[in-house]
């Protein structure tokens, strides 16, 4: 096997790997690697359909990952939604990410009481955050969890960017959850003290 085999099966082995992801901004990205990779390769060895069909492949995850990039921080993709805290949807979206929950927020039990928001995009729900007061004005988040499709763009920022969600209840400041994992509280305003994160909220 010559190298130029093995970058035609590295690419292969790329486009397959993209395929296991459940991160949809992930699996476009090492998609597109895996398609440029084979255009090299397929038009070195001039087999030309191939080519053809992986350049469209390649256009198809630019688009796509474009539109996930330009859209990330984009009020208009995203929904804020306040529901009960116990019961309902709620309860359903717990129940079915249980494990996933449980890997990147290993300390959560649920709350009884407090406040819960679910984000969504169009209908469908793709993250939730449960907070309770902990007084002194300070709200302390219980749980932000996102879904894996859409935990690369952080739609749970939308919550925290909506201040008036918090100061119209008498809060003056949020703490993010201690021992979560992969937090991404400081792309977001919040500043790191200690073990979680605090966001200074205004008015």
């Amino acid at each position: 096997m010559n190298w130029l085999d093995l970058v035609g099966w590295a690419g292969s082995a790329v486009l397959v790997w993209s395929l296991l992801q459940t991160r949809i901004l992930r699996l476009r990205a090492l998609n597109l690697v895996g398609c440029l990779v084979l255009i090299g390769y397929n038009g070195a060895r001039a087999v030309w359909p191939m080519v053809g069909l992986n350049v469209v492949l390649a256009l198809i995850n630019a688009f796509y990952l474009r539109r996930l990039l330009a859209t990330r921080h984009d009020e208009r993709a995203y929904a804020v939604v306040e529901v009960a805290s116990g019961g309902g949807m709620v309860d359903h979206v717990l129940d079915a990410h249980a494990a996933d929950i449980a890997r990147f927020n290993p300390g959560f039990t649920r709350p009884a009481g407090g406040l819960a928001f679910l984000v969504v995009s169009g209908d469908e729900t793709v993250g939730v955050v449960l907070v309770r007061d902990a007084g002194d004005g300070v709200a302390e988040v219980g749980l932000d969890y996102v879904t894996p499709r859409f935990r690369d763009l952080t739609p749970g920022e939308f919550v925290y960017r909506r201040s008036q969600l918090f100061v119209s209840r008498g809060f003056r400041r949020v703490v993010s959850p201690r021992g979560m994992l992969s937090p991404y509280y400081d792309r977001i305003g919040f500043r790191h003290d200690g073990d979680h994160y605090v966001l200074e909220l205004g008015g």
